[in-house]
């Protein structure tokens, strides 16, 4: 059986302390169920990592997808592009302009 590539993209924003709530629940409950919801369902899978430092929240976004047909029906053909829809650069401080891509090799549980 043919294994089928997994792309993982990745992306850094930054918040204040104050808006660093707002803007994962922001990820959780809007942003990525309506990505989901507007028929990208390629997207396998978010992991939302954050760094707390003395003056704001640091996060860390990772995005599976099934294929890069898929990554570019979420960011369009330009895909390196980073997709930051405009509620969420409200709250942000600061955020990456683009978006790094990588081949999943292998994952391991242990």
């Amino acid at each position: 059986m043919e294994k089928k590539e997994k792309i993982i993209r990745t992306w850094k924003g930054w918040t204040t302390l104050e808006n660093a709530p707002i803007y994962e629940d922001m990820l959780i409950n809007e942003v990525f169920p309506t990505v989901k919801k507007n028929g990208v369902l390629g997207l396998e899978k978010v992991s939302i990592s954050t760094i707390n430092k003395t003056n704001e929240v640091e996060f860390f976004l990772m995005l599976q997808f099934d294929s890069l047909d898929s990554v570019k029906l979420f960011a369009g053909e330009d895909y390196t592009i980073a997709y930051i829809p405009e509620n969420a650069k409200r709250v942000l401080k600061r955020f990456d302009k683009t978006a790094d891509h990588y081949e999943l090799k292998k994952e391991l549980v242990l």
